[in-house]
């Protein structure tokens, strides 16, 4: 197959007028320094039926030259969407790689998000520096605090310009990037020097882009604990039932994760496969009655939007623009509930929802790795004049990616991987419930 490539393109303030202060701090390892022209191969396995166009990134990193005066600049951080493990060490790598390798001394973290933005919440910007943000990376959560939903962009750039910020950083999912996105389009249409850069934050892990977004190892450790419980309150009981509903609102990577690292699953239900309650053996409903007859016990995880096809009707969307999902796991507890007493099997299902008590935990120490460097090379890309941009990880490597190509769709669970075969031999499920 020949095989075509295509440049992505990032977007850039101007031409980088300064030295980086980092060439005084290396002075023996200017090697180090990243150059606009290395590049990184996107999609590396290709089938026959593949495109011949193959993406090619920028690579992230420390730029030699920057388009920012450190002396000058003056930094906004903003956190956005539902919390998850690692916001804080973002904060806190953010203004110690700005503070102590570029020299920028004024930073301000806006309030809850995007309303932050907005003067007409009230909430003023919170300064931020070395000695506010000590220790907080032991802390789940955000200190700027977090809310969904959109605001004005013109609005926003306003309060940007009246607070005179050059650089706004914004750690958010995909309805974040939009939000982000749409700043952008609004300083470019103004013409201001404002560079505006994302972070990728999912505990779901579903950014386009990011092998691994930070937060998922973390809740991947959390759920592990939850499902070793309800395995201990399935077998504690006769036909007992641990039910268990894990985040993943459109992928199934948490829910397929844990039931690989606890290996105490016997069925796992995720977005990207639909399964049918009844009608053939390897349903799930007659499945676990089988189960139940011949093990006498069974937990079962499912993601919270998995099986949405069998509700009717849109359960509409949230602030940020998402498809809400109907609860699977209230709706599963009463169909398995009612259908073994159908059958005169008794049961005692033990419901559990650990949602909340996992995504605000502190992060664990490869997500507390990954957030630093997520961080630090969103820092180099801003300084340089990049803008309108998210920093993803390929193979390993750290690139510059567009927001309008993450924002454009979002990474799926690929039920052909390794992930999905592993979860399949761990739990003994069918590999179709239909």
């Amino acid at each position: 197959m020949k095989l075509e490539t295509r440049d992505i393109a990032i977007e850039h303030l101007g031409l980088p007028q300064h030295d980086s202060p980092l060439i005084s701090l290396l002075p023996s390892e200017a090697g180090m320094f990243s150059r606009d022209t290395t590049r990184v191969i996107g999609d590396v396995v290709r089938q026959e039926e593949s495109s011949p166009e193959v993406e090619i990134f920028e690579r992230a990193g420390q730029r030699q030259r920057i388009f920012f005066d450190p002396a000058k600049t003056r930094v906004g951080i903003v956190t956005c969407g539902g919390l998850c493990p690692g916001l804080n060490n973002v904060i806190r790598s953010l203004v110690l790689e700005l503070f102590h390798r570029y020299g920028v001394d004024h930073m301000f973290g806006y309030r809850y998000g995007y309303r932050g933005l907005n003067p007409a919440y009230g909430y003023e910007p919170t300064p931020l520096h070395p000695d506010v943000v000590d220790d907080i990376e032991n802390v789940g959560g955000t200190i700027l605090g977090s809310s969904r939903g959109q605001q004005d962009a013109t609005i926003m750039v306003d309060t940007l310009i009246r607070h005179r910020i050059n650089i706004l950083f914004c750690v958010g999912g995909d309805g974040t990037q939009r939000g982000a996105q749409a700043i952008a389009h609004e300083v470019a249409r103004r013409q201001l020097p404002i560079a505006i850069v994302g972070i990728p934050k999912t505990i779901d892990n579903d950014i386009a882009y990011c092998e691994r977004s930070f937060g998922y190892a973390s809740a991947i450790d959390q759920a592990r604990r939850v499902l070793e419980a309800a395995h201990v309150e399935a077998k504690g009981a006769f036909n007992g039932i641990g039910l268990v509903k894990l985040m993943g609102r459109d992928a199934g990577f948490i829910a397929a994760g844990a039931t690989v690292a606890s290996q105490e699953s016997n069925c796992t239900l995720i977005p990207e496969l639909p399964f049918a309650l009844d009608g053939s053996d390897t349903a799930l409903l007659p499945w676990m009655k089988q189960r139940l007859v011949e093990r006498k016990h069974a937990v079962i995880v499912v993601a919270e939007g998995a099986g949405q096809s069998l509700f009717d009707g849109s359960a509409g969307q949230d602030a940020s623009g998402n498809q809400r999902h109907h609860d699977i796991g209230s709706f599963l507890e009463e169909q398995i509930k009612s259908y073994l007493k159908q059958h005169d099997v008794p049961v005692s299902l033990k419901y559990i929802d650990p949602s909340y008590i996992i995504r605000s935990v502190p992060a664990n120490s490869e997500d507390a790795i990954l957030c630093d460097q997520f961080a630090r090379m969103a820092a180099h890309a801003a300084m340089a004049g990049k803008t309108n941009l998210i920093i993803g990880m390929m193979h390993g490597q750290f690139v510059h990616v567009p927001i309008s190509m993450v924002t454009a769709r979002k990474k799926r669970l690929d039920i052909s991987s390794p992930l999905w075969r592993a979860v399949l031999a761990s739990t003994g499920q069918p590999a179709i419930m239909k």
